[in-house]
């Protein structure tokens, strides 16, 4: 049974990645879009889907018409009806070279005019004001997220306040492992990698609160690198500012340091951030982490019962992780 048990296991740690977020009911919440760039990644899915679906029913249609007329018992069949050394039909040869082309063609437009306009800010609505995007640094870090606020000077870890009706930009960066930025009911997801940063666009048309994760697996701590995105009116946001700036801690570089080590960590707030003296969007930036942390990222960290991280453990390295255990 302890076995069948660890086969099990294994089994469900090689599911596909977008089978364990559908399980989990991420992508459930692309349907459910809160803000424009969302409803324009639904609208485009949607599109693709009922178009395949109409092909599927054509050639499927097609199939069971001809299995049906050209069948081997229909009534009346002759040997005329099939010719065997029947070649070069120049109609069917155009009609099956085009109709593929004129599908690509109808999908592509779409996709590529999406893909564009996903890489600009989302444009104000006809009795809306335009908005400068508010600009995030969404950094990751093995299993957490940093949240700067330059322009207000503050942090968050693993949490998020965002205004409703205005365009968030996402500057994204790794200090380690590439993850990648995704809220399913804002949007679709963008990379952080180390040293070079990425530009994500965002924004939410309603109040609520929305879960934010990880999308790319970097891990063990990979199903536990989640956030919450907290939307709310200009007001209410201006508010949370404002009490951040006046009562969080000053983040100072020792304490982000102890932050930055692999493993998890709850919510924190502060009043300063970590861009006062390092980028991790940078070359510069990029081996900051490894630096200071190197022999850690060789470490299995337990983020399991020590059970549960035996079972998930190859049979070479079983004496390495009783060792590990017993110290």
């Amino acid at each position: 049974m302890k076995n069948i048990n660890r086969l099990f296991k294994k089994g469900l740690a090689l599911l596909p990645l977008s089978l364990v977020l559908l399980l989990s009911g991420c992508e459930l919440a692309v349907f459910d879009p809160k803000g424009p760039v969302a409803q324009l990644q639904k609208d485009l899915i949607l599109y693709s889907v009922y178009f395949m679906l109409f092909i599927v029913v054509v050639v499927f249609a097609a199939f069971t018409y001809m299995v049906v007329k050209y069948r081997e018992n229909r009534p009346g069949r002759k040997e005329t009806d099939y010719d065997p050394d029947m070649h070069g039909n120049n109609k069917i040869e155009v009609i099956w070279t085009v109709i593929p082309f004129i599908i690509v063609i109808a999908l592509s437009i779409p996709t590529v005019n999406s893909l564009f306009t996903l890489e600009k800010p989302p444009e104000a609505e006809a009795n809306e004001e335009e908005q400068e995007p508010l600009v995030i640094h969404a950094t990751t870090a093995d299993w957490k997220w940093f949240f700067s606020y330059p322009e207000e000077n503050i942090e968050t870890v693993n949490y998020l306040h965002i205004p409703t009706d205005r365009p968030i930009e996402f500057k994204l960066s790794s200090a380690d492992a590439m993850t990648a930025l995704w809220i399913p009911r804002l949007g679709g997801q963008k990379y952080n990698m180390a040293g070079m940063m990425n530009t994500h666009y965002l924004e939410a048309d309603e109040e609520g609160v929305y879960k934010g994760r990880n999308s790319n697996f970097n891990g063990e701590g990979f199903t536990k690198q989640t956030f919450e995105v907290y939307a709310e009116s200009p007001e209410a946001y201006d508010q949370w500012v404002s009490e951040t700036q006046n009562q969080a801690p000053k983040l100072t570089q020792d304490r982000y340091d102890e932050l930055l080590a692999p493993g998890l960590t709850e919510e924190h707030e502060f009043s300063s951030t970590h861009l006062a003296w390092v980028n991790h969007g940078n070359p510069e930036g990029m081996d900051y982490a490894i630096n200071r942390h190197f022999e850690k990222y060789g470490e299995l960290m337990h983020l399991e019962s020590h059970q549960d991280a035996g079972d998930f453990m190859d049979e070479e390295n079983n004496d390495d992780h009783e060792s590990d255990r017993d110290h």
